[in-house]
């Protein structure tokens, strides 16, 4: 599976949002777009990363970017999730994997001794012209919120 590179176009996508929109790379030509893909709703760790990215939805709207959130569950589980926590983003459902693929984030995962294909953490900054500006992976989610800040600002 083939990685988007830096510089060249992001992979598109246009996917079931929770609140009954559509996340649509296309229609947010001219806006930056932080996608950041997580595991699974309502997990520590997810929660944690949706929330600060609520926290810090005006300076992301100040820097001219739009954050998405990405994973495999359904928008029933996004709203929930959303309403849960008080989440203030867009929260795509990518149920077929087509945009976990294409964004190389579906790998093969170890817990417990056991191999499984799981989401990897991951936040990608693309840029307004729609080209893939920065790739953080394998994400620790401690401090990763104000580092995608500060590069949204600067792009």
């Amino acid at each position: 599976m083939a990685e988007p590179e830096i510089g060249k176009p992001a992979p598109a996508f246009a996917l079931p949002a929770a609140g009954g929109g559509t996340a649509d790379l296309a229609a947010l030509k001219g806006r930056k777009v932080v996608l950041y893909f997580y595991p699974k709703d309502d997990t520590p760790g997810c929660t944690t990363e949706a929330i600060d990215f609520t926290a810090a939805k005006a300076d992301f709207e100040k820097a001219g970017a739009v954050v998405v959130g990405c994973s495999k569950d359904s928008v029933a589980s996004h709203e929930k999730f959303a309403a849960k926590h008080k989440l203030d983003l867009v929260l795509a459902s990518d149920a077929e994997g087509a945009a976990c693929e294409a964004y190389g984030v579906w790998v093969e995962k170890m817990n417990y001794g056991k191999k499984y294909m799981g989401i990897e953490r991951a936040t990608f900054l693309i840029a307004a012209d729609g080209t893939l500006a920065r790739a953080w992976r394998k994400v620790k989610v401690k401090g990763h919120v104000a580092e995608v800040l500060e590069a949204a600002r600067a792009a």
